[in-house]
């Protein structure tokens, strides 16, 4: 059975990531890309289905971990009634092999361990042949195989390898663990220990060019070396997570893949990088971003591979029964075909903010966004599935045209700042014109707040976003009279939810219940910020970091009630609203820039170049 998800770390060579939990199995891993077929999938199912454990004998009568600092290398402590001993987990960062490095370390005493491997290609489905040749195990199947460098003896038993050995105080036994295609040559054993010195010279040298600096600076450093891993180094793109169909409700089938990159998300990463001072990797994910949305406007999608690859189709897996038996379980995503308005707004505000921050992007840049600018002109109008993706009926949901509002507000601010050319007087037009249609239609008179769409009473924490993107100032009426609707009606013990799952009449059009959304309770204390109020915001930003695990990771939801993270994990768009938010709570109130009803964004989400 797999553990809470707040008890795994994530390991990650900016190609893909596994899970390690805290009884020392990889209970999660895909190779050799993020969303590539998992040859480790127990997260999901059970330990037959495929993982890698390496732990005492004995019950531990402590367990402890943390990583490195400034590095994404993995220490977790047993202490048990023999001694004591660690076992040190990453993921060496290279171009050319995927391997993971497991060393266990005897600390005092001397402890009886087990090592249990369990390969299950393509998502727990495929048994490998296993073959050994000169020490060296080999596990091949189809187009994979996967090799297994150790001194320790290892034997066959029900087709699992395993090994039992025993480590003493001062003893260092490693294991290597290499993909390969099965037609390509073997690669060889890396030296384990000179590989680990050089992993975390790589990633302290990484977190030493942070330029932010805060009283929140590991909790911001953890969650930028969190983005970073969630980076895949070859072409600049983010997933939203590592992992899929992680429940955003216990039991329930609100389980959807996020190894993914969203538009969405580009102008929160963006923020995110160049507030630390990441420059390069800022660079990369405009130019990820500009790749994939390259092509007639009309395609445009909200969600892409790393590679930028559109067809991402979304099946179910029946063999595996779902973490905790919320099934089912899906690979791909069928969101990647829906019609979302907010996306353009997302796509010209990132453009925007690179351009305020000096980035050089590409000749091609503006005519994409003109042409993207074109195609809004004549759509906006249209109904769409919105911000939260919902697989009920299209509406004209309000975030979804605020953030076409933020399309064309920029796309004037390019005109008038950068001296690009377009047609700035009709943009200016179309601008206003959406404007005024939000501020009526999208505007409950009685309830005095924004609602989630057209004709609607129902709030949705999105609606936050109205004054960080400047659509309307923070000290505008309307702003705050929504803030306080959204803070008696979709607040659960002190956070917030996306919006009300537990009736049967939902928006999505899915079953009742999830958890609170932790990157709309970032946005909250924003919007507590941005109104003045800064030691509520501030007393949210602590509460929400209390929330992270034990070495500082956090899911996308969180359950109040059970006090267990849900959803994928980790979550890439949590950990850019911890980075904004902490920015937004180290400036001085007097930097803080009111945006004004022409749009100029407050200093949530202004990096400083």
């Amino acid at each position: 059975m797999p553990l809470p998800i707040e008890e795994y770390a994530m390991i990650g060579d900016g190609h893909t990531a596994g899970l390690v939990g805290r009884d020392g199995s990889i209970d999660w891993l895909c190779f050799p890309c993020f969303d590539s077929g998992a040859c480790f999938a127990a997260l999901l199912g059970g330990a037959e289905n495929g993982r890698w454990l390496i732990a005492p004998r004995e019950e531990s009568t402590t367990v402890s971990r943390r990583y490195r600092e400034g590095t994404l290398i993995l220490e977790t402590d047993y202490e048990t009634a023999s001694g004591a001993v660690r076992v040190i987990d990453c993921m060496p960062l290279s171009n050319k092999r995927w391997d993971v490095l497991r060393i266990v370390v005897g600390l005092r005493g001397r402890v009886a361990m087990s090592m249990e491997l369990i390969i299950r290609f393509d998502y727990g489905s495929i048994v490998p042949w296993v073959s050994r040749r000169d020490g060296t195990l080999f596990a091949t199947a189809g187009p994979d195989t996967i090799e297994l460098h150790t001194p320790v003896h290892t034997h066959g038993e029900q087709m699992t390898t395993r090994a039992d050995f025993e480590v003493g105080a001062g003893e260092r036994v490693p294991f290597v663990l290499n993909y390969r295609p099965s037609h390509e040559p073997d690669q060889g054993a890396i030296d384990a220990e000179s590989t680990l010195v050089q992993t975390e010279r790589h990633w302290q040298g990484w977190s030493r060019r942070c330029r932010f600096e805060c009283r929140w600076q590991d909790a911001v450093l953890r969650s930028l070396l969190t983005l970073k891993a969630l980076i895949y180094q070859p072409t600049g793109g983010i997933v939203a997570a590592p992992t899929t169909s992680l429940p955003e409700h216990p039991g329930g089938v609100r389980n959807w893949d996020y190894r993914y990159c969203w538009l969405r998300d580009s102008t929160f990463t963006l923020n995110a990088l160049l507030l630390a001072g990441y420059t390069e990797e800022a660079q990369a994910w405009c130019g990820w971003l500009l790749r994939a949305v390259a092509g007639s406007p009309a395609d445009m999608q909200i969600l892409y591979s790393v590679t930028g690859e559109r067809r991402l189709e979304e099946r179910e897996i029946p063999w595996l029964p779902g973490y905790l038996q919320a099934a089912p379980v899906r690979i791909g995503n069928a969101a990647a075909q829906q019609f979302q308005l907010d996306v353009y707004g997302e796509v010209m505000d990132t453009l925007h903010l690179a351009r305020a921050a000096g980035q050089e992007l590409q000749p091609h840049a503006w005519r994409i966004q003109r042409a993207l600018l074109d195609f809004l002109g004549s759509h906006w109008q249209e109904p769409d599935e919105g911000i939260w993706e919902v697989r009920g009926p299209r509406r004209h949901f309000t975030h979804s045209k605020v953030m076409a509002w933020v399309a064309f507000d920029r796309g004037v601010k390019a005109v008038e700042r950068y001296g690009l050319e377009g047609p700035v007087e009709a943009w200016r037009r179309t601008r206003d014109q959406i404007h005024a249609q939000v501020c009526e239609a999208g505007f409950d008179v009685k309830r005095k707040c924004f609602t989630q769409y057209y004709g609607s009473t129902a709030l949705d924490a999105s609606l936050l976003l109205i004054p960080l993107v400047g659509f309307l100032p923070a000290d505008d009426p309307r702003v705050r009279t929504t803030i306080a609707a959204i803070e008696r009606e979709l607040i659960v013990d002190g956070l917030v939810l996306r919006y009300r799952v537990d009736t049967a009449t939902s928006v999505d059009g899915l079953p009742p219940g999830e958890g609170v959304f932790l990157p709309c309770s970032f946005w909250l204390a924003d919007c507590l910020t941005v109104t003045g109020r800064r030691a509520e915001a501030e007393a949210l930003f602590e509460r929400l970091l209390a929330l992270r695990n034990d070495v500082g990771l956090l899911a996308e939801e969180y359950d109040p009630r059970s006090g267990h993270m849900q959803g994928n994990f980790p979550q890439a768009l949590s950990h850019m609203a911890l980075v904004n938010t902490a920015r937004l709570l180290s400036l001085a109130p007097d930097q803080i820039n009111e945006p004004d009803r022409k749009g100029e964004r407050p200093a949530t989400a202004k990096a400083t170049p």
